[in-house]
C-alpha cells in the first residue's frame, strides 16, 4: 500500500520530470561519498538538479509525465539528472566526470520528451554550449562583413587619390 512520503515523492518528481527541458538517468554503484559530493556541486553550479530515486516510485512518475521507453533503463541504482535551464547541462556535467575517471555510467536521457540512448546522450555532451554557438555564429557573421568593409575602405581612399590626382593635376594645367 502506497504510504503518503511515497505518493508525495511521486507527484514531485512527475512535476520535475515535466518541467525539465532534459533528464539524464544515470548508474552510480560503485562511486564512493566523496565524489558523489564533488558531482552534486558539479551539477549544482550548472543548476541542474540530481537526485537518488527508487526505480519503482521513479517509472510511476515517467509514466505520469507522460514519457515512455524509459522502464528497461530503470533498474539498479538510479539517479536521475534534471535540467531546467541548458538542456545540454545534465549531459555535459555527467560526461566530463566519466571522463575524469568518475564512476558513473549514463543509463539513459530525455531531451523534449524523446528517450536518448547513452550513446546519444554522450553525443549531446559534446555538443558545444549555446553560448558558444552564439559566438562561432556571430564570428561566421562578422568575418566576411569586416572584410567587406576592407574593401569598401580601400575602394573610398584609392577614390580620394584619383580625385586628389585630379584636382593636382587641373591646378598645375591652370598654373
Amino acid at each position: 500500500m502506497p504510504t503518503a512520503e511515497k505518493i508525495d515523492t511521486v507527484e514531485r518528481l512527475k512535476e520535475t520530470i515535466s518541467e525539465s527541458k532534459a533528464m539524464v538517468l544515470a548508474d552510480f554503484s560503485g562511486i564512493d561519498v566523496a565524489a558523489v559530493t564533488e558531482l552534486r556541486n558539479k551539477l549544482r553550479d550548472a543548476s541542474v538538479t540530481y537526485e537518488v530515486v527508487k526505480n519503482r516510485l521513479a517509472k510511476r512518475a515517467i509514466e505520469g509525465a507522460g514519457i515512455t521507453g524509459l522502464s528497461e533503463h530503470l533498474t539498479g541504482p538510479t539517479a536521475m539528472a534534471f535540467a531546467t535551464g541548458d538542456p545540454l547541462a545534465p549531459a555535459q556535467v555527467l560526461q566530463k566526470f566519466i571522463d575524469a575517471g568518475g564512476k558513473i555510467a549514463i543509463k539513459s536521457g530525455v531531451l523534449d520528451g524523446q528517450v536518448m540512448s547513452p550513446d546519444q546522450v554522450k553525443v549531446l555532451a559534446l555538443l558545444p554550449s549555446r553560448e558558444e554557438l552564439l559566438a562561432k555564429t556571430v564570428g561566421t557573421i562578422q568575418g566576411p562583413l569586416s572584410g567587406l568593409v576592407g574593401v569598401m575602405n580601400g575602394l573610398l581612399r584609392n577614390l580620394v587619390g584619383v580625385v586628389a590626382a585630379i584636382e593636382t593635376a587641373r591646378a598645375g594645367d591652370e598654373g
